[in-house]
């Protein structure tokens, strides 16, 4: 009798230990389940370039790998900026998209993606966010910032900001273009001078490719020579680099003419 009691123990602990562990491997798994995807090694900026950098006028680079329990429903994406100042010849730009593409709705895709930043995108800081959602409505988040640049730099600049007519106009500076400098215009003009006797109204217009073209770096350095008969007074000079994706960079000055 003492001996079916104590089997009768045995049997009941046994029991219990087994329901316990099997509420505890049930909980388990919810808690691994509502977790929601894994998002590693998320790349965004110029492919193939440490760093979180893109250039207007050219494509961001995305890239991540997923790890997820159940297949991928969607992957979103948005790219925005906060109160960044837009200037001439440039439009407010944010992005937004969502991927349902099949090679990516299954348990561990590879997200890659390239996203055109338009030309006229105002440089500066934007935020970058993915949210990869699977079937069992677990969602994951992960973001970051961007810098977006001009793919035209210019610096050293020197410009002469008076001139006596007759002389030269000396102007120089460094040029840095990612696509390759497609040329270089120059246009200086006056408005609304008087043209005094034995003087004629003058404006300079040219464009420069030799020793630029198709270069990513370079220096830009001339000499216009002002005519004797041009009427003194301000001129407006606008130096304009275009790349060779149509991509332009304005530099723009005044200069003094004057008789003597």
């Amino acid at each position: 009798m003492r001996t079916n009691m104590i089997k009768s123990s045995f049997k009941f602990l046994a029991m219990g230990a087994f329901l316990a562990f099997s509420l505890q491997s049930c909980s388990d798994d919810d808690e691994t389940m509502a977790e929601g995807p894994v998002i590693s090694g998320f790349e965004y900026g110029i492919h193939g370039e440490e760093g979180h950098t893109a250039y207007r006028g050219n494509d961001l680079h995305l890239e991540a790998e997923i790890l997820a329990e159940a297949n991928v429903k969607s992957i979103s994406v948005s790219v925005h900026a906060h109160d960044l100042p837009v200037g001439d010849k440039e439009e407010e730009w944010d992005f937004e998209q969502v991927y349902t593409d099949a090679n990516y709705l299954i348990k561990n895709p590879t997200f890659h993606e390239h996203i055109d930043i338009p030309a006229t995108a105002p440089v500066g800081e934007y935020h970058v966010e993915i949210v990869v959602t699977d079937e069992l409505g677990n969602s994951t988040e992960v973001d970051g910032h961007l810098d977006v640049l001009n793919p035209i730099s210019i610096s050293d600049v020197d410009v002469d900001a008076t001139v006596v007519r007759g002389n030269d106009i000396h102007a120089e500076f460094m040029i840095k273009v990612v696509n390759g400098i497609h040329n270089v215009e120059v246009d200086i003009h006056a408005h609304d001078l008087p043209i005094g006797d034995g003087e004629e109204e003058w404006d300079f217009e040219m464009q420069y490719e030799e020793g630029l073209h198709e270069k990513t770096e370079a220096e830009f350095h001339k000499h216009i020579v002002v005519p004797n008969t041009a009427p003194a007074g301000e001129y407006h000079a606008t130096f304009t680099i275009e790349d060779e994706k149509g991509n332009t960079y304005e530099y723009e000055t005044h200069i003094d003419v004057t008789k003597e």
